[in-house]
């Protein structure tokens, strides 16, 4: 009885959490209304990593820069941001897709649902910290399992780049490359992503209790839709800090592309800078 009562304030706790922008509600205030009803049941007891939006500015001079672009053949803009493209693929998974690749790491770490996170010291108080911890390692574990099985669609949609892509991701400045691979690979990367969140997800009983109170909050506008289901809000958020991770890549080849030590690279990132 005692699990039932807790599980239903957590429940209450993670609608009011969420209301709490329209209704000005005081987390103070939720945890008091909310630790008596616990106390009645038993007498005797970080979100998304900043988005990093870099100037589009590639350095140098704008017709210097045009120039020594338009020098450069089709063959060469290809191959060297494809090599630049696949290194940063490469860079990104690895860093990612590896034992505490998400978890143990205060940048990449996927935090709670934001609903969720606010009542976690409310479930500390019935005795139910340990879920929301467990919850807390699936879901980074099954990111940092998801990330690997990404890296065959992403080389192949650098492989299958086509000059007029290659070009325009070249002059379109630091997140150009970061929206082509959304692009192509949202869809069914988010598709491969589910499965592997969802078997990790479906070990820990929190998860099915949100999905039944966030679904019902999602009705009422209290939960935005993307926050109202467990395996979608872990596979957005994978798949946000994969394409950032690709996207940081992009731009330290762009602000030092000799440092890549490809003269290939040099060559063509370098024109954007005149040289």
């Amino acid at each position: 009885m005692l699990i039932r009562t807790s599980f239903q304030a957590l429940a209450a706790g993670m609608v009011l959490a969420s209301a709490v922008p329209a209704y000005a509600f005081n987390l103070g205030d939720l945890q008091n209304q909310l630790g008596g009803v616990l106390q009645k049941a038993n007498p005797g007891t970080s979100q998304q990593p900043a988005q990093q939006t870099a100037p589009s500015d590639t350095g140098g001079s704008a017709s210097g820069s045009t120039a020594a672009v338009a020098a450069l053949s089709s063959g060469e803009v290809g191959q060297g941001l494809k090599a630049a493209l696949s290194r940063g693929v490469d860079t990104a998974v690895s860093t990612l897709g590896r034992t505490d690749g998400f978890y143990g790491s205060p940048k990449w770490r996927i935090p709670l649902p934001p609903a969720l996170e606010k009542t976690t010291s409310l479930m500390r108080m019935a005795g139910m910290g340990s879920q929301a911890d467990a919850l807390d390692l699936a879901i980074n574990r099954a990111a940092e399992a998801a990330v690997p099985e990404a890296k065959d669609l992403l080389v192949y949609a650098v492989k299958t780049m086509s000059i007029a892509d290659a070009k325009g991701i070249l002059t379109g400045g630091n997140e150009a490359a970061t929206a082509y691979f959304k692009r192509k690979t949202e869809a069914p990367l988010t598709q491969k992503f589910l499965p592997i969140v969802r078997q990790a997800t479906a070990k820990v009983g929190l998860a099915q209790t949100y999905d039944q109170y966030a679904g019902q909050a999602a009705q009422f506008g209290l939960v935005s839709a993307d926050q109202a289901n467990i395996d979608t809000y872990v596979t957005q958020q994978t798949l946000n800090r994969l394409y950032q991770a690709i996207g940081e890549e992009e731009r330290a080849i762009r602000t030092d592309p000799v440092g890549t030590g490809s003269a290939l690279i040099g060559k063509v990132f370098g024109a954007l800078k005149g040289g």
